[in-house]
């Protein structure tokens, strides 16, 4: 993956971040939401796009 096309998801609920994705940040402006799997809280929840650490 590349790493300035990287992001990281975090879930809506519990704020627990699980889920790393790519996407083309020329393309899409906005930031990326999605249904995902939470570990946490057991359940489908929404996971937003959040800001990876040393960038």
């Amino acid at each position: 993956m590349s790493q300035d096309n990287l992001i990281k998801l975090r879930c809506e609920v519990c704020k627990k971040g699980g889920y790393f994705s790519t996407r083309n940040k020329k393309k899409l402006k906005e930031k990326l939401e999605m249904k995902k799997y939470c570990s946490k809280c057991r359940k489908h929840t929404l996971h937003k796009e959040m800001k990876l650490k040393g960038k």
